[in-house]
């Protein structure tokens, strides 16, 4: 399976994990990580190549640092733009369904504010509905994100292990050992809930 990372960080010159993440997934063979706001600063989108990108990838991941319980402005302008009537979804559309779609996400509060009573109130899978509804569209199975909680103030070897366990997630997304059926349910995916069973 082929897979494409699309890395969004607006500001990458201060991440502390979503840099080492993307590092440890660009050293994996038949993973293309495309850098949106390396590519796009000025918003400029090419639709016709984002569109021939995804139609050569069989899954799609979104890695992003959560900016105000969204993704960074420019994945919005992308998916306003790339997944368009006719391409992603519609009578005409269709080109991406079957392809799983994971995000990678990295969110400074720690895990216990995203519930009833905690600082934000709500579960973080409550934030990634409007990303769930559109993988549900274009009928792409939607994946458990891959979350680090509280990135802000984890030390260098938690962020190294997050790494770790996202290259160890990726690798087996692309070799087909991923077990779809067993995260049924599951709310997020962290490197401690990657257990043999799920990821072969």
């Amino acid at each position: 399976m082929k897979i494409l990372i699309l890395f969004a960080h607006p500001a990458i010159q201060h991440s502390r994990t979503n840099r080492i993440m993307r590092d440890a997934a660009g050293r994996i063979e038949g993973i293309t990580v495309f850098d949106l706001y390396a590519h796009y600063p000025r918003f400029d989108i090419d639709i016709d190549q984002e569109q021939r990108r995804l139609s050569e990838h069989d899954a799609i991941v979104l890695q992003f640092p959560l900016y105000w319980y969204s993704t960074p402005s420019l994945v919005k302008e992308w998916m306003d733009l790339v997944l368009e009537h006719g391409f992603a979804y519609g009578e005409t559309g269709g080109r991406l369904k079957g392809k799983p779609w994971l995000c990678a996400i990295t969110a400074g509060a720690p895990e216990q504010a995203y519930r009833p009573g905690g600082l934000h109130g709500l579960p973080l899978r409550h934030f990634l509905a409007p990303l769930e509804a559109t993988a549900n569209l274009c009928q792409m199975p939607f994946l458990p994100p891959y979350v680090l909680f509280g990135a802000q103030d984890v030390d260098e070897a938690a962020r190294r292990a997050h790494a770790e366990g996202y290259a160890r997630l990726l690798v087996a997304l692309r070799d087909d050992r991923f077990d779809f059926d067993a995260v049924a349910g599951v709310d997020f995916l962290s490197a401690g809930r990657l257990h043999p069973a799920l990821i072969g």
